[in-house]
């Protein structure tokens, strides 16, 4: 085949989809939105753009030239959202640093990324301070802080922020370059090894927003995103830029509020007053906030929240319906930058009680336009039949997947065996098209030859009145191969009241119903305080596989 490539007039401009065009048109539409931080510091869009240019003047000022490597460590922040645009739109990478991580793991990060310069909250100094000797790499540093006073440190500080934003010109002529140079990295910690670069795109960043754009602005009737909401992401935004969700809400030209180190009154009381109306969190977020004190006087009618980074329970999805919350799923990874796919309910699934509702809302759901998404056999690569029963390991194209991992070439190509980007996710997918994850390819559990989901276990507990928060991992067993252990947290009225034999049965009752696989007869339950989670809130199935089965 030929290609007929168009002929180009000498003259014409080439549009390249760079990150600052996300910027444009609402400082010229909605000059006057506002940007708020904890409902204390209030800017606008027109703030919001000189703020970049003296950010732009600041970083250039301070040595940044193209290609070189910008790192922050933050919490949710009118200022980080200043990084998203300025550090990315001078030509250099915006390192997006997981603060939840060990200090080691922070020093590796710093070190594998070659940062040249760090801007760091007050409140991480202590690590900073345990590594700094060992850093390599930074020329130079900034200090965020909220507070009036400098803190003591023996970092030596470039400046402070907002001293140096105030110190620089407004005025920055951004260029134009190509648009497939690098904008962000950041580090996923994976579930074995040394965390593992990611890497984005300028083009990939733009078709991203467009893409969640167009699912997010045209469904018939529910989770809709439009110029008249309110959002604020519960999400870290060192984690896959908060979701992608900011750069959206920037070009959208909607009001928005970063609610820095969160707690649970703070966020109640931020959505209340600043009249919040879409968000985007983990299920133990959700479950943190419907769960506090301060949730029963707020009135959470009628926002809006995207629920992924885990599976979301049935139990949760109805909690929240019954609070007036249009929770629905969405699925991605941080290779995938991150959102493949949302749940969608149609007009007639939203007649259905919020049971029946649940059942489509807590499913990983459609894919997202430009997402080639395929379900497919993992020893022959042939597409599974879509009858809601052929399980194999979802692989995916989309115009946005990170390309590879950083300075690792032999796991990129793992991950991109065959052409397609490797999820490690076991679904299926039915007639419809809706694709259900029914574990990760390392988490299912083989009993006796039989694979049994882990996902759907955790999901029959949550349902237990008594369960507060569940995970089930494989137990070595030297009969039946692997036996599936539940560890289970009471809710706190429940200790003593219901015990692990109680939750077994419960189980083998949908067992004996035909609901679930027979094999869950030989669960186990296993009481404990509390399960451990990962930086980015996720349950840590590594740390309790290490914790438990050792």
């Amino acid at each position: 085949m030929t290609d007929t490539l168009i002929p180009r007039t000498p003259s014409a401009y080439d549009y390249p989809l760079l990150i600052k065009s996300l910027l444009r048109n609402p400082v010229v539409d909605n000059p006057d939105q506002e940007i708020v931080y904890r409902g204390v510091i209030r800017h606008t869009y027109r703030d919001l753009r000189e703020r970049v240019r003296r950010l732009a003047n600041v970083l250039t000022g301070l040595g940044v030239k193209a290609g070189d490597t910008v790192a922050v460590m933050d919490w949710d922040s009118h200022r980080y959202l200043e990084l998203f645009f300025a550090v990315p739109m001078i030509g250099a990478v915006l390192h997006t640093i997981n603060v939840r991580l060990s200090p080691e793991q922070i020093l590796y990060t710093i070190d594998h990324a070659e940062d040249d310069l760090l801007l760091v909250n007050s409140e991480f100094l202590p690590i900073l301070e345990q590594i700094r000797g060992r850093i390599d790499t930074v020329r130079g540093y900034v200090l965020l802080t909220d507070e009036e006073k400098m803190p003591e440190s023996h970092i030596p500080f470039v400046g402070e922020y907002e001293a140096l934003l105030a110190a620089a010109s407004g005025e920055y002529d951004f260029p134009d370059f190509d648009e497939n140079t690098r904008a962000t990295t950041f580090y996923t910690t994976g579930t074995t090894g040394l965390p593992k670069g990611v890497y984005f795109s300028h083009r990939q960043l733009v078709l991203h927003t467009m893409g969640v754009m167009a699912s997010l602005g045209t469904v018939f009737a529910h989770g809709r995103l439009h110029q008249g909401d309110v959002y604020m992401p519960i999400t870290p935004m060192f984690h896959v830029h908060a979701w992608g969700v900011p750069y959206l809400a920037t070009m959208l030209g909607i009001k928005q509020v970063y609610p820095g180190r969160y707690s649970p009154d703070l966020l109640l009381d931020l959505i209340e007053k600043e009249r919040v109306t879409f968000t985007h969190c983990v299920p133990t977020i959700l479950h943190m906030l419907l769960k506090h004190p301060h949730a029963k006087r707020v009135d959470l009618a009628g926002l809006k929240m995207i629920i992924g980074g885990a599976a979301m329970s049935r139990a949760l999805c109805c909690e929240a319906l019954e609070r007036g919350i249009d929770v629905f799923t969405g699925y991605g990874m941080s290779e995938t930058c991150p959102i493949l796919t949302f749940s969608r309910l149609t007009p007639e699934m939203l007649a259905g009680s919020p049971a029946e509702q649940a059942e489509v809302r807590c499913l990983t759901g459609l894919s997202l336009p430009f997402v080639d998404l395929r379900v497919v056999d993992p020893e022959t690569g042939a597409e599974q039949p879509r009858d809601g029963r052929s399980a194999g390991e979802i692989v995916v194209r989309a115009p946005w997947l990170t390309q590879g991992y950083l300075k690792d070439h032999r796991t990129s190509e793992k991950l991109w065996e065959g052409g397609f980007l490797h999820t490690g996710d076991v679904a299926v997918r039915d007639e419809r098209g809706y694709v259900r994850i029914t574990d990760r390819t390392k988490d299912v559990i083989k009993v006796a030859g039989e694979w049994v989901s882990s996902l759907e276990l955790e999901d029959i507990l949550a349902h237990h009145p008594a369960v507060a928060e569940v995970a089930v991992i494989g137990q070595p067993d030297e009969k039946w191969g692997e036996r599936p252990l539940a560890l289970v947290v009471l809710k706190p009225e429940e200790a003593g009241r219901v015990g692990e034999k109680d939750l077994a049965h419960f189980v083998r009752e949908y067992a004996d119903k035909g609901m679930v696989s027979k094999q869950v007869v030989l669960l186990k339950v296993r009481l404990v305080d509390a399960i451990d989670k990962t930086s980015v809130g996720k349950i840590s199935k590594v740390t309790l596989r290490e914790k438990y089965l050792a």
